[in-house]
C-alpha cells in the first residue's frame, strides 16, 4: 500500500499485481501514473471511498492506493495460444479444449473450476481483466494447486478474444440452462472453447454474440440450475470423454 510502493509494483509486474483499489477522491500526477500504469498492464481498478481502504489497511498509511498482489503471472493471450497450438492446422488435429471464464465472482467458484479444469486436461484459461474474482488465496487453495500448473491469460475484452479464437478455427459453444439444446447433443470432437458466465448474470451478451452454438446441461430433478464450478466440471468432463473415447 502506499503510492510509491504500489508504482514500483506495477512497473515491476512479478510478483503480478492483481487489482488496485484507488480513493475516489484521490488525485495527483503519482495517481494519475498509477491510473496509466494499471490501464496499460490491463489490471483492473476500483474506486472506493476512503473508509473502505481503511478497513483494508487498518493503521496504514495507504496514501489513497492500495494494490493486491497476486502469487501467479497471467500469461499474453497470443502467447498461450501459440503454445497450445501454433497453426490453424494443429488447431484442426489437437482438438484442444479451452475454457473461457465470464465475471466469475466467487473466488472459490474460481478455484473449483480451474481444479476441474486441469483434471479434464483443460489446454488454457480465458479470463477478463475487470468485473473477474482475484486469484488470491482463497481460490488457489480451492484449486488446490491447479491454478499453477494451468495456462491461464487475461485480455481486456472477451469478446474480441472469442472472436480470435474463431478465427483459429476454435469452435465456441457458450452454457446457458435456459437453453434447450443438451450438451449431449453437442459435437465435442472438435477444438472448443467452452464458455461459462457469471453466478448471477450468466454470459454477457456480446460475449454471447460470439458464441457459435448454446447448450444447457440436462435436470432430471427439481432443481433450476447448477453453480457455476459444477457446470462448468460438467462440460470440461463432456469434452474430455467424447474425445478420448
Amino acid at each position: 500500500m502506499g503510492r510509491k510502493p504500489v508504482k514500483e509494483a506495477l512497473l515491476r509486474k512479478t510478483p503480478p499485481v492483481e487489482k488496485v483499489f484507488i480513493n475516489k477522491q484521490a488525485s495527483g500526477s503519482e495517481i494519475q501514473h498509477i491510473k496509466q500504469l494499471a490501464s496499460r498492464g490491463n489490471i483492473p481498478m476500483q474506486f472506493v471511498p476512503e473508509v473502505r481502504l481503511n478497513k483494508m489497511a487498518p493503521g496504514g498509511n495507504h496514501q489513497g492506493v492500495i494494490a493486491h498482489i497476486g502469487t501467479i503471472s497471467f500469461l499474453d493471450f497470443d502467447e498461450m495460444l501459440q503454445e497450445i497450438a501454433p497453426t490453424r492446422d494443429d488447431v484442426t488435429e489437437g482438438k484442444p479444449t479451452l475454457l473461457v471464464l465470464d465475471r466469475i465472482e466467487d473466488p472459490h467458484n474460481y478455484g473449483a473450476i480451474l481444479r476441474s479444469a486441469l483434471a479434464a486436461g483443460v489446454a488454457g484459461i480465458v479470463v477478463p481483466a475487470k468485473n473477474m474474482a482475484p486469484l488470491n488465496d482463497a481460490a488457489l487453495k480451492t484449486s488446490a494447486g491447479a491454478a499453477l500448473q494451468l495456462k491461464i491469460a487475461r485480455v481486456s475484452t472477451l469478446s474480441v478474444a472469442l472472436y480470435q479464437l474463431k478465427e483459429r478455427g476454435y469452435w465456441i459453444v457458450g452454457a446457458d440452462q435456459n437453453k434447450e439444446a443438451s450438451m449431449h447433443d453437442f459435437d465435442w470432437q472438435r477444438p472448443v472453447a467452452i464458455v461459462v458466465g457469471s453466478e448471477g448474470m450468466g454470459i454477457h451478451p456480446k460475449v454471447r454474440e460470439q458464441c457459435d452454438e448454446i447448450v444447457s446441461i440436462p435436470m432430471y430433478g427439481p432443481v433450476e440450475s447448477l453453480n457455476v464450478s459444477v457446470a462448468a466440471a460438467l462440460l470440461v468432463f463432456k469434452a474430455a470423454h467424447i474425445k478420448n473415447q
